[in-house]
């Protein structure tokens, strides 16, 4: 069986008890403490587990206009999948102890190279734990391998201009919390706000009291009612990161048509000659 969205503690228990072809990634992170993550990995992690930092593994580099977060260039990320051993075929399960945004952003990343065999750990560190399941401290050795060869991007995004274009024409969601969409506070961007026409969607709203994503069937309703279905969606957030939390949630409730809006909030806001609304 190959997992293509959401995989449990308990499935996840299972492939590793047969040896299956298996890559795990530790993506927890903390966006204002960026070495948190690489040291809660160190203190405890799923056996075998490499570990994927945001801005290291996860991101390209910066320009001062394209985001807190760009896409890497594709065979920069083709030649991370290679490192840490990922091939066609190979399942990949990500976590993160944050709800899954992190964890997210590598399933995207993994499925715009062309690999479908890659799944987030429903519930993250925590379910396995629930689950009974042990945390290591070893540095697994990693399975080095060529490149991905990776195929035509196989998640569409939107560059800035095109998405200025088409405001008014597309349905377009942020998943940020709301007082940041509403420009109350900004922490991370130098400008508050959200682009005009947006929808606000926060990431976490994807999730159960228990951390879990919502059943399938109930997150299809709640994305309809957001204009899933009926044209085009696109999502942002602010670095394109937790956007993908999003993203998953759509693709796992069966909706295929959305795309990523990669430079969000944090490259929309640094250039002054885009419209900003607030409230």
């Amino acid at each position: 069986m190959v997992f293509k969205t959401l995989i449990s503690a308990e499935q996840t228990r299972e492939l590793l008890a047969r040896q299956a072809p298996l890559v795990l990634l530790d993506c927890s992170f903390d966006l204002v403490d960026t070495a948190a993550g690489e040291r809660a990995w160190a203190a405890g992690h799923l056996p075998g587990a490499l570990y994927a930092h945001l801005d290291r593994d996860l991101s390209g580099a910066r320009s001062g206009r394209n985001g807190r977060h760009p896409l890497p260039a594709r065979e920069a990320m083709a030649a991370t999948a290679g490192r840490w051993g990922i091939a066609p075929g190979v399942q990949v399960v990500a976590y993160d102890a944050q709800g899954g945004p992190y964890a997210a952003r590598a399933w995207w990343l993994l499925r715009w190279l062309g690999h479908d065999a890659v799944a987030v750990l429903d519930g993250g560190v925590a379910a396995w734990s629930a689950a009974g399941g042990t945390l290591d401290t070893a540095v697994p050795a990693m399975a080095l391998r060529a490149p991905y060869p990776a195929a035509v991007p196989a998640m569409p995004t939107i560059a800035a201009d095109a998405l200025l274009a088409r405001l008014g024409q597309l349905t377009l969601l942020d998943a940020r919390a709301g007082e940041r969409f509403r420009g109350e506070v900004e922490p991370l961007d130098p400008v508050a706000g959200h682009i005009p026409g947006a929808t606000l969607r926060f990431f976490r709203d994807n999730l159960g009291p228990e951390g879990h994503f919502k059943p399938a069937a109930q997150l299809r309703q709640e994305y309809a009612a957001l204009g899933a279905g009926a044209g085009e969606v696109v999502h942002q957030c602010g670095s394109g990161v937790t956007a993908c939390h999003n993203l998953l949630a759509m693709v796992h409730a069966g909706y295929h048509e959305a795309v990523l809006y990669p430079g969000s909030w944090s490259e929309w806001c640094s250039d002054p000659s885009r419209p900003v609304a607030r409230a």
